[in-house]
């Protein structure tokens, strides 16, 4: 199940960027007293009582521009449209303002369930708390942020809102296609629907939201997610419609069962092509590189084999891509993506029995043997796989500060000579053991 995003709303200066770098437990958003300092939205993963969800940091909302009331219903749409559960911060110092009234109104309209937090309580005074039941926001919880006070309430109130694996619907194998503006997203969208479901145009930047579509092909229930091309950051403007669809695109990565990052193979590999495809990595989703445009390309008999070595260089944090090259305007391989998704996803569904596991991990160690360090050797004492998409595997050690780098990555190749990752990262997580536990 896809982690539930969760959006920080409110005026400038409440704490936003303060109570998510608490629950982040990182400082990831500048703190200032200064309004407005937060300009980019954030996102960040966090955790709380086994619950584990995307957290999004926000710019605060201005009252001294003539654009008020159109900032307020922006910041307050793309906190509805996004998040599954909002966090409305409000200050108790500053008492209930106007523009939390004016927010509150929106966010009464919403059917996402709204947590309305009281920052800034720091003594326990709850004078003020009491003016904020008028929101008509249910129970507002109070909060130091500065202080970490209330903070565990307020989480668990939160939690209370993710949503079950029974509520999910069944959407079948959702694929999200991300990538630069006009690279083909949405016309490989449209060539596997067989219609017109997104709009198609030469102009980068037409698709702003990440539009989902349900559908099944010879009985198999699929969901494709169309998002907004992601330019580099410098050129999109701060508050731009575009920022909030790459917002999305972000987010229908972290959502989605298989990722297709979509290139366009008739243009070098630009290094935003690579950030994307980092991007994918590190949420740590099967995807496929899919080289769009392909009847733009002039082709020999080595073609494939150029390209596939420039995405080998260009791609080395990630050895395991599966590509595909196909296109959307005539259709070549189109179909074929499907069966590559479901494959990958195959992969990263794999579970591997421990006893299997451990005997490929013996002959590995066998054939290498483990490194040392002032007189003391590694040893491999067992492994077991944790969990799925991606695989992920726990190898336990006499000292994990022996393992090295170059050895961990020994082990994961041996891992994949010996079973079917291509297409999916895997983890290793190395944890220190004594030999008589």
């Amino acid at each position: 199940m896809a982690k539930p995003l969760v959006a920080i709303i409110g005026r400038s200066n409440v704490g936003k960027s303060t109570f998510f770098n608490r629950v982040c437990g990182k400082r990831i958003s500048i703190v200032k007293d200064t309004p407005g300092v937060t300009r980019d939205r954030i996102y960040a993963d966090a955790e709380w009582c086994g619950k584990y969800f995307t957290l999004i940091d926000t710019g605060g909302i201005e009252n001294d521009k003539a654009s008020f009331a159109a900032e307020i219903r922006r910041q307050a749409d793309i906190a509805m449209d996004l998040a599954d559960v909002i966090i409305f911060m409000t200050d108790g110092k500053a008492g209930l303002l106007s523009s939390d009234r004016e927010v509150a109104a929106i966010l009464r309209t919403t059917s996402k369930p709204v947590v309305l937090a009281v920052n800034k309580l720091d003594n326990n005074e709850t004078d003020t708390l009491y003016d904020f039941y008028e929101l008509g926001l249910g129970e507002p919880f109070p909060v130091s942020c500065e202080q970490m006070l209330g903070i565990g309430d307020l989480l668990d109130e939160v939690v209370k809102h993710f949503p079950t694996v029974e509520e999910e619907e069944d959407r079948g194998l959702s694929i999200a296609f991300v990538g630069k503006p006009n690279v083909g997203k949405s016309s490989l969208v449209n060539r596997l629907l067989g219609f017109d479901r997104v709009i198609v145009s030469d102009v980068p930047g037409t698709t702003r939201d990440a539009i989902d579509t349900p559908f099944e092909y010879n009985g198999v229930k699929y969901t494709l997610i169309d998002t907004a091309g992601m330019r580099r950051k410098r050129g999109i403007e701060d508050e731009s419609v575009e920022r909030y669809g790459v917002m999305r695109s972000i987010a229908a990565i972290g959502r989605a069962d298989v990722v297709f990052v979509v290139f366009d193979s008739s243009e070098p590999i630009s290094e935003q092509d690579v950030r994307i495809a980092g991007m994918v990595h590190d949420e740590g989703k099967p995807s496929v590189i899919v080289m769009n445009k392909w009847d733009k390309v002039e082709k020999d008999t080595s073609t494939v084999n150029k390209f596939n070595a420039t995405l080998a260089e260009k791609l080395n944090f990630m050895g395991y891509f599966r590509s595909e090259y196909v296109s959307a305007l005539s259709g070549q391989r189109t179909l074929r993506l499907l069966d590559i998704a479901e494959e990958v996803h195959s992969h990263a569904s794999m579970r591997v029995p421990t006893g299997v596991l451990n005997d490929v991990i013996s002959d590995a160690v066998r054939a290498t043997e483990p490194p040392s360090h002032s007189g003391r050797r590694l040893k491999i004492l067992y492994a077991t796989q944790v969990s799925v998409c991606p695989p992920t595997f726990v190898i336990f050690v006499n000292d994990e500060q022996l393992m090295h780098f170059s050895y961990k990555r020994y082990l994961e190749n041996s891992l994949r000579r010996a079973f079917d990752f291509s297409g999916t990262p895997v983890r290793i997580k190395v944890t220190g053991k004594k030999e008589d536990e």
